[in-house]
């Protein structure tokens, strides 16, 4: 079993994609009070911690993969506030260097502003320089069938094998070669009343949290998706 730690959970789209996948969380990092109240009804067993900046190898339990978004207005094109958050994305590659999983997977927006303190490119080297093999990948909600886009640019990076040279790239290489397999994301274990944007299946309409929530989270098939590739890829 292949098991998983999360940053910047949100509402935990990220996470129910994984265990969709057959992953299981160890550990959630969530600030957000509200966010931690929908963790904690759907994830009850699981360990929660507040801050990112509180957390590292001395209270995190143990994960084979390590996974977050974390936030991204300070990077995406799209963002009109002048939100200032980049400090965290070190605070992610802090926890990764403490440590040490065998795999990560970031996930942040495709496009970026020109002054992007943290775009892909630059937590790629940052992997890289800690040691690790970085496969990027461009993945939207529509390539799954879905009407909207959510354009996001995902990292996934593995630890080298003792006494081999970069293997999992080539390995990786096919899972993001794989993109066009058939994936149905209306499928039966997935099908729910199709609520709008503003109104959800529990019937609370326009809640300010509930839009920024969704507005924040990873698509939860898109993160099946890719832990399906993980799982397959390891076994």
């Amino acid at each position: 079993m292949i098991t998983f730690g999360s940053l910047f959970a949100g509402i935990g789209g990220l996470d129910l994609g994984l265990e969709r996948a057959g992953m299981t969380c160890k550990w959630q990092v969530e600030i957000d009070p509200w966010c931690r109240r929908v963790l904690a009804k759907h994830w009850p067993d699981v360990e929660r911690f507040e801050d990112v900046r509180e957390v590292g190898k001395h209270n995190l339990e143990a994960a084979d993969v390590i996974v977050g978004g974390d936030p991204c207005q300070d990077n995406s094109n799209a963002s009109r506030h002048d939100i200032i958050r980049a400090e965290l994305a070190p605070e992610f590659l802090r926890i990764i260097e403490e440590a040490r999983p065998y795999a990560v997977l970031r996930e942040n927006p495709f496009k970026v502003r020109n002054d992007a303190p943290w775009p892909w490119w630059r937590f790629r080297a940052e992997l890289e320089r800690i040691g690790y093999c970085v496969l990027p990948f461009r993945l939207r909600a529509c390539c799954l069938g879905f009407s909207h886009r959510r354009d996001r640019l995902f990292l996934f990076a593995t630890l080298p094998d003792t006494g081999s040279e970069r293997p999992q790239r080539e390995e990786f290489s096919q899972m993001a070669d794989s993109r066009r397999q058939v994936f149905n994301p209306a499928r039966q274990d997935w099908r729910v009343p199709a609520p709008r944007v503003c109104r959800g299946c529990d019937g609370i309409p326009h809640r300010v949290d509930r839009l920024r929530g969704l507005g924040n989270a990873v698509v939860p098939q898109v993160a099946e998706w890719i832990g399906r590739r993980i799982v397959e890829a390891n076994r």
